[in-house]
């Protein structure tokens, strides 16, 4: 007998505006944390045991927030807005400041993508002032690092993963372009290693698994298309899935290499054993839009969560497939 359809274990309500982004802070002894960036502006700190705001902080001028995330600890929040700024925070002993801020000059939804390099260091990858390009920065120093342009016309830059191989090598960073193009780049050499087409149409969402080396990707059409990277750092496309319904506006690996999940146009979370990408499960609770997905980072494997942010203003968290061996 299938499972019945699962329902949220409880929703967050307030946030005021579409949730553009979420991210989730629940390693460690401290308390379990959910950051949600709005279209409005605002970025909440959600308390997972109260399942309340803990707090709620503003520092993009009203403009959306696209982006959330933190270095090294809860207390170094990053956030990115459309009024092209990248801010960083400091959280700690109840402050709520911005202590220092990156105007990126990109007018695009792109998201920015953080790869901690040393102990209170990291870099920052978002979208330039122009369509094509991307910057990557030095942090907390904020130095340029390089500038990566493709030489074909790809049109816009879309969405954004920076990450450090296992092999020692220096950091590559994969890009998903307007006209529906994957590039891998090696930041340290500023080259581009591979291009595949891996949709008709613009690329909206990309997820990639550092563990298997393997990755997936969405846009505006039914098709999410898998690829890996082989061991000469080539791009192969593999599997693709037929959705229902066109438009997917994120995608998210869970920590674990088990599931994926999907944040559908069609109001609908997918999720997906990540394996084999077998359907388990179509999450329906949004009266809206899903754009935002994310898995918790808790240590015990029986308290994660999944959360789903709509431009209906909710957030969803479920419980699922958290026992048993490879969902497939």
């Amino acid at each position: 007998m299938s499972r019945p359809t699962p329902s949220p274990v409880y929703t967050l309500r307030g946030a005021g505006g579409p949730l553009n982004t979420l991210h989730f802070s629940c390693n460690g002894g401290t308390t379990p944390l959910l950051f949600s960036g709005s279209g409005k502006g605002a970025i909440h700190i959600w308390n997972l045991n109260t399942r309340r705001p803990e707090r709620i902080i503003e520092g993009h001028s009203g403009s959306s927030v696209i982006w959330v995330s933190t270095r090294e600890s809860a207390d170094n929040l990053i956030s990115q807005g459309r009024d092209m700024q990248v801010c960083l925070w400091d959280l700690g002993e109840g402050r709520s400041k911005v202590v220092d801020s990156l105007w990126t000059g990109s007018v695009g939804f792109c998201q920015g993508s953080l790869l901690e390099t040393n102990p209170g260091t990291c870099l920052l990858a978002v979208a330039g002032e122009q369509t094509e390009e991307i910057k990557i920065f030095e942090l907390p120093s904020k130095t340029p690092v390089c500038t990566l342009v493709p030489e074909d016309k790809l049109g816009m830059v879309m969405c954004i993963k920076l990450w450090q191989p296992d092999s020692g090598a220096g950091p590559l960073l994969l890009a998903g372009y307007e006209d529906g193009s994957l590039l891998l780049w090696d930041v340290i050499q500023r080259s581009k290693l591979s291009h595949v087409k891996a949709h008709p149409e613009p690329v909206m969402c990309l997820t990639f698994d550092t563990k298997r080396l393997k990755g997936i990707s969405g846009s505006s059409e039914k098709n999410l298309s898998s690829w890996i990277l082989d061991t000469q750092n080539n791009l192969q496309l593999q599997d693709d899935v037929t959705l229902v319904n066109p438009g997917v506006s994120q995608l998210c690996v869970r920590g674990d290499s088990k599931l994926l999940a999907s944040a559908g146009w069609d109001h609908r979370v997918r999720v997906f054993g990540w394996k084999k990408l077998r359907p388990l499960a179509v999450l329906q609770y949004h009266t809206d839009m899903v754009l935002s997905v994310a898995f918790s980072n808790h240590q015990d494997s029986r308290q994660r969560l999944l959360a789903a942010g709509s431009k209906d203003q909710r957030i969803s968290l479920w419980s699922i497939y958290n026992e048993g061996p490879d969902t497939g």
